[in-house]
């Protein structure tokens, strides 16, 4: 596993560096983002991106816990107080966008694009709800192929990737004020790691907003997955398929929520508070480059084009429908 984790751990040190080079530094990008893109350029390159076995039990804890670690930490850098200023229509709407996700997508992936049921499930599960930590417990529910999950990870890590990349710099644009891009940014944006890193980019209030809100949209995979589980079972008339797979629960939500609450409640040292969220913005950091890494072009290529033409008409569901939403939400 060491092999894996001193290679994010470079490649993290490079992010964190860059980000300090000037030019760079007033881009507005994070550290996040100069990782993973120095990951997916190390990933690629000749020779040092086909160290796989090596690195790859590293690459995976990386991904997976570090991840989920960073996530927990990260909640002491919210209270209570801020969640309730966001108001129950957060719930709402984070509802709004993920039933509309799954039920355009799903017509649209079967019907138009012809897509088997489940790499179109995954698919739109990972684009409505959390990325490849939804396509890894959907399949999980609904015991998929894993071929069929191989391209819905490969499809919401690019258009997850690529929106983390534009969304800070539509921001202007937009005419919201940074609190609710955040909010836009939290509902929309695939991957946990990839909304960090764009609420970073655009500033503090879009950050603990896009938390928030994206957490919240992470907590709706628990109750998917019984819907979704349930539904599946039904649509299948084989009888190998009865049995179904174990429900994965999102640990790490809850695990955010009791740091949310700790903090709320119990007052920290402040250099132990500090060291808190510190080591959760470095573990969420070597995750997001232990993504990079994990991206291969050469494989996006052979995935074919239909996945990825689906995946981009959620993503651009997300992003135009995201937006008007929450461009609805400001003035209620």
């Amino acid at each position: 596993m060491w092999p894996g984790l001193i290679l994010c751990g470079f490649l993290t040190i490079g992010g964190y560096g860059l980000k300090l080079v000037p030019g760079l530094h007033e881009s507005g990008f994070s550290a996040l983002v100069f990782a993973l893109l120095l990951g997916l350029v190390v990933g690629n390159l000749p020779g040092l991106g086909r160290m796989a076995s090596a690195v790859q039990p590293g690459l995976h804890f990386a991904t997976r816990w570090l991840l989920r670690g960073g996530v927990v930490l990260f909640g002491f850098s919210l209270t209570l107080q801020q969640i309730g200023a966001l108001g129950p229509l957060i719930l709402l709407l984070d509802m709004l966008i993920i039933g509309a996700v799954l039920l355009v997508g799903y017509q649209l992936g079967t019907r138009v694009f012809g897509l088997d049921g489940e790499v179109t499930l995954l698919t739109c599960a990972g684009s409505a709800i959390c990325g490849a930590a939804a396509v890894l417990a959907t399949e999980a529910t609904i015991r998929a192929r894993p071929a069929a999950t191989a391209m819905a990870v490969a499809t919401v890590v690019l258009f997850g990737s690529l929106a983390m990349l534009v969304y800070p710099l539509l921001y202007p644009f937009t005419g919201l004020d940074e609190g609710w891009f955040g909010v836009y940014i939290g509902a929309t944006i695939h991957e946990v790691a990839q909304v960090v890193a764009a609420g970073d980019a655009v500033g503090p209030d879009a950050l603990a907003n896009a938390v928030i809100v994206k957490l919240v949209r992470v907590m709706l995979l628990v109750p998917f997955l019984l819907l979704a589980g349930q539904w599946w079972l039904k649509r299948r008339t084989d009888a190998d398929s009865a049995e179904r797979g174990a429900l994965v629960i999102p640990w790490f939500a809850l695990g955010f929520v009791m740091t949310v609450v700790l903090n709320s409640l119990v007052q920290l040292p402040v250099a132990l508070h500090d060291g808190l969220l510190l080591a959760g913005q470095v573990a969420l950091t070597m995750a997001i480059a232990a993504l990079g890494y994990e991206t291969r072009l050469d494989k996006l290529a052979a995935l074919g084009i239909k996945p990825f033409a689906l995946a981009l008409c959620l993503f651009v569901l997300l992003a135009g429908g995201g937006l008007l939403s929450v461009s609805i939400l400001t003035r209620l």
